[in-house]
């Protein structure tokens, strides 16, 4: 039988020397770390445990002593409640400088590397930034009515919630409208979740258990045009989605700030913050330096965020995304803003294939943009390539700092690297790298 560790009681001080990979606080009490949640780096504060192991305990601040020049009031009324954000006690600009600075400890201590450059980190409004997100719902009948948000910080119950922040604010204003008309479905009981999506115009994707009755499609109806919501159901899998009116409106967005449109569909992967994501095209862009009839490969492609603008450079684009879906969006995208000529294919990069179409030519750059697992698999294929200049986009400093670590060994240099603030107020970190090949 495993012995439950009993919590020390009462409150606790502590002295803060620095913030964790999930923004907690870190202390050092009598030879042990303590991951102290809401607790920033110089400061001294009072907490009470909430968590003890063998190897490490945690705790809730109850008091803070002496403060950080640093800390700031949370814009949020429900910090520190909602497991949504874990910073907005910390000023955005420093948010930023220690992502930037958990970028380059993953490069040195990971990849054994230093670029040659630290650039200035890519930033952005850090309130109403978010387009994709997926809500919580649950009717609590104690309450006689529906919560609609994000779970509370460390359970699976949903925050209590008014209003959020950081979601668009189409959206995040309007969370208790959405719990109100809710409760007036016969299937409250039976939506345990919506998909947000925002475009030109906001969708949401109300999760069903079981069928609407003619009146709760009414009633969802009325709330989606008096809002300008686009209403659509899921009573399955993602292939079930259908939107609750005859007609779809298309959701679309421009990848760079120019009049270029991507269409997408509700539940299509596209990057949570639109303005930062533009900054993040333009950037890698201007990094890759793709000239008028240069070949360029692009893996993770997905449905056009990098492709489109890529292909009006003049650049000759080959896209390779694993998803079949994303790529025939994809390609219908390019086809769509006149750039007919843009290659689209599918492929496993997770499980390379030497023999792969894609691979039967030569590169001068390369683009990539993976996911948190990163591009292990590719890296030996890249490094065979050859190409001249390779950009990578992460969302995940460690794989990259993998990944960067056996492009160097392949004979790349890391010319740059910087971070992004594609996730404010979260501990989330994004960045991208330049590599350039010998000297």
């Amino acid at each position: 039988m495993v012995r439950r560790r009993v919590l020390p009681q009462g409150v606790h001080s502590a002295e803060v020397s620095g913030l964790d990979h999930e923004g907690r606080g870190v202390a050092r009490l009598a030879g042990k770390v303590t991951f102290i949640a809401d607790a920033l780096p110089g400061e001294t504060v009072e907490f009470r445990y909430t968590a003890c192991s063998r190897d490490h305990d945690e705790g809730q601040v109850t008091a803070v002593k002496i403060a950080s020049p640093d800390r700031v009031t949370p814009p949020c009324a429900h910090f520190g409640v909602c497991g949504g954000c874990a910073l907005q006690h910390l000023a955005p600009e420093q948010q930023i400088l220690w992502k930037q600075d958990e970028l380059l400890n993953a490069l040195r201590r990971i990849g054994k590397i230093e670029p040659e450059e630290l650039v200035p980190p890519l930033t952005g409004s850090s309130l109403g930034y978010r387009r994709r997100a997926r809500l919580g719902v649950k009717f609590v009948t104690k309450k006689s009515g529906t919560l609609v948000g994000f779970r509370e910080r460390g359970c699976s119950f949903l925050a209590t919630l008014e209003s959020c922040v950081v979601l668009d604010p189409r959206v995040g204003l309007k969370l208790k409208d959405i719990a109100r008309m809710i409760d007036r479905l016969a299937i409250r009981q039976a939506i345990p979740q919506i998909e947000m999506a925002a475009g030109d115009h906001v969708c949401l994707v109300f999760r069903v258990l079981q069928n609407p009755s003619a009146e709760d499609r009414a009633i969802l109806a009325q709330f989606g045009a008096e809002h300008g919501f686009e209403i659509l159901l899921q009573p399955a899998g993602l292939d079930s989605i259908v939107p609750l009116a005859a007609e779809r409106r298309p959701l679309s967005y421009s990848p760079d700030g120019s009049d270029s449109r991507l269409a997408f569909e509700p539940a299509d992967f596209i990057q949570v913050n639109g303005a930062l994501s533009q900054a993040m095209v333009r950037q890698s862009l201007d990094w890759l330096a793709a000239q008028p009839g240069e070949s360029v490969l692009e893996l993770f492609a997905g449905l056009g965020n990098f492709t489109l603008p890529l292909a009006k450079t003049g650049a000759k684009v080959m896209a390779v995304e694993g998803d079949k879906g994303l790529v025939a969006r994809g390609a219908a995208n390019c086809i769509a803003n006149g750039f007919p000529e843009v290659r689209w294919q599918v492929a496993d990069l997770f499980k390379p294939d030497p023999k792969a179409p894609y691979l039967s030519e030569r590169y001068d750059a390369v683009l990539l943009d993976p996911p948190r697992a990163g591009a292990l698999e590719m890296m030996p294929v890249l490094i065979a390539q050859k190409p001249k200049r390779i950009v990578y986009v992460s969302c995940h400093p460690a794989t990259l700092a993998r990944d960067a670590g056996l492009l160097v060994e392949g004979g790349y240099r890391l010319v740059k690297a910087g971070a992004m603030d594609m996730f404010p107020h979260t501990a989330h970190v994004e960045s991208m790298a330049l590599f350039e090949r010998g000297r």
